[in-house]
């Protein structure tokens, strides 16, 4: 019933689940959550996330480097490499974040690109992480034709101006928990005007678990608030925010 389109399972914290991910994916499962993608933030750790998720048929997988873990310049080839393994369907997550390190900006423009363009030569939709970035951001996925594979602007908190522009180029609008978060009636604002046909939930786990969890370890099974909460902003029932996300994902990752 519902997709979380964007977690790291090889990130939690396994000792609330017997050290066990069977646990996790089985809480999702309980939760109606039958399909998850399993998002890279460094290059060097694809191979064992790949590794700890290939029992799960319902776990897809990106390929990429996160723009806060950009100490060295990324491998171009590396990048092409890895994200050849069947369970990829995505590139990244990458973009760009200058709340945290502004002082690394040139790196991260320089590894942007390369995921675009390694977006672009592969035909895999791209997953964006963009914060304090927003022109550069736009800017970045104009210059170098992103909208030829699209993607998501991941856990958006951006304003409606930002997504309004990468909708029009053909990208998704992703919101995690942060929408449930008292101080976050701008987000509110923003997730109820983003059209059905571009709307997508994630958890971002095991980051920024929505309400009634906040401060504790996020878990994919907690999409399902972020889908309650977005039903009641936007006026649909939660059954509507399954099926419009679902189907958005499915369309833009081309599964049937």
């Amino acid at each position: 019933m519902f997709i979380d389109s964007h977690c790291h399972l090889d990130r939690l914290d396994l000792a609330s689940f017997d050290n066990n991910l069977d646990k996790v994916v089985q809480a999702a499962h309980d939760a109606q959550v039958t399909q998850m993608l399993c998002v890279s933030v460094t290059l060097a750790d694809f191979p064992t996330m790949a590794e700890k998720t290939a029992n799960y048929d319902n776990v897809l997988l990106t390929c990429g480097a996160h723009p806060l873990n950009q100490e060295d310049k990324t491998d171009y080839q590396q990048l092409l490499e890895l994200a050849q393994h069947p369970r990829v369907i995505a590139i990244g997550e990458t973009g760009l974040d200058y709340f945290y390190a502004p002082e690394t900006k040139e790196i991260q423009l320089d590894s942007f690109e390369k995921h675009i363009k390694a977006a672009i030569h592969l035909n895999k939709p791209l997953i964006i992480h963009t914060r304090d970035a927003q022109q550069d951001t736009l800017n970045m996925l104009r210059q170098h034709q992103a909208g030829k594979v699209g993607g998501i602007l991941h856990c958006f908190t951006e304003t409606w101006e930002m997504a309004q522009q990468a909708i029009e180029m053909g990208f998704y609008i992703s919101f995690s928990g942060i929408v449930t978060f008292k101080n976050a009636s701008a987000l509110r604002e923003v997730a109820r005007r983003v059209p059905d046909e571009r709307i997508l939930i994630e958890t971002d786990a095991p980051y920024l678990a929505p309400v009634p969890y906040r401060g504790q370890q996020n878990q994919p099974a907690y999409v399902v608030e972020v889908a309650k909460h977005l039903a009641s902003i936007r006026g649909q029932s939660v059954e509507e925010i399954a099926k419009i996300s679902r189907e958005n994902f499915q369309r833009l990752f081309a599964l049937s």
